[in-house]
């Protein structure tokens, strides 16, 4: 497993959120905290995700809790359940402990708050080098 120090190549991204202003955020973070990040795609719902995820084969996908007609966690249920090994962060405006328990119960490598997206080039790196 790599150390701390170790230098990680690319790390490539698929952000989900259905605010297209979230997305952008993201996206901005990323570029602007860590030039290995890369944004291999975005969806604005989770059946979006989904078929996002087939195409792009992102190293960490970062999905909104909430969603118009698929939900991040069943759209991280569904790609967990064909690759269980694929990393996935949940953001969330509403943090809930239970939904929280569920989500890592699925699989999921990370949970945040949408208010703490300063963190999250931490946490993808943290992430990727655990791959």
């Amino acid at each position: 497993m790599p150390g701390a120090g170790t230098v990680i190549g690319e790390v490539r991204v698929l952000v989900v959120d259905d605010e297209d202003d979230m997305r952008a955020l993201i996206r901005a973070t990323l570029e602007l905290a860590d030039t290995n990040m890369h944004v291999a795609g975005e969806a604005a719902d989770g059946d979006d995700a989904v078929r996002m995820w087939r195409e792009a084969q992102p190293d960490v996908i970062i999905m909104d809790q909430r969603m118009p007609r698929t939900s991040g966690l069943e759209a991280a249920k569904r790609i967990l359940a064909e690759d269980p090994d694929q990393a996935v962060v949940v953001l969330t405006a509403f943090p809930d402990k239970h939904v929280q328990a569920a989500a890592e119960r699925l699989g999921v490598r990370g949970w945040m708050s949408k208010n703490d997206m300063r963190l999250l080039p931490a946490l993808l790196r943290a992430i990727a080098r655990d791959r």
